[in-house]
């Protein structure tokens, strides 16, 4: 039978807990209810985790013995909300929650779907008068 190493023991610990954060409760949070509306929460989770270890050895002990080990992991969670879902008779409406952009070029970003839109809008007006002008000039 193999030997179970720490490392894997103090990968598995740290994985256990995340998972247990990560269920779908923490996505989906717990109804709020107020009146006649119910909200949902709805969030996005991020995690990370790392871990390292190293064999050593000490003049009194070889490597490879029981406490020839050191190592450490860490692990780090992040829930950011998203939207809420309202939920009001039989109607169903999405409110999203979007914090304000960081940087300039968040807002860029953000705006390029707006400016996208606009300039396909001016230039189908613009080939929807072109095309009316030159079934005027074939008529005349």
């Amino acid at each position: 039978m193999e030997k179970q190493h720490p490392l894997n023991d103090l990968m598995s610990v740290a994985a256990d807990k995340l998972r247990a954060l990560a269920d779908s409760n923490t996505v989906v949070g717990q109804p709020i209810q107020a009146g006649d509306v119910t909200l949902i929460p709805v969030s996005r989770l991020s995690f990370g985790i790392a871990s390292g270890g190293t064999e050593y050895s000490t003049k009194k002990q070889a490597v490879g013995g029981d406490n020839a080990f050191g190592g450490g992991t860490g692990a780090s969670g992040k829930v950011d909300p998203v939207a809420f879902l309202i939920v009001r008779g039989d109607s169903v409406k999405l409110l999203p929650v979007m914090p304000p952009p960081a940087t300039t070029l968040d807002r860029v970003i953000e705006t390029v779907p707006e400016v996208v839109d606009k300039v396909t809008d001016f230039i189908d007006k613009q080939q929807a008068k072109s095309a009316a002008k030159t079934e005027t000039d074939l008529a005349d």
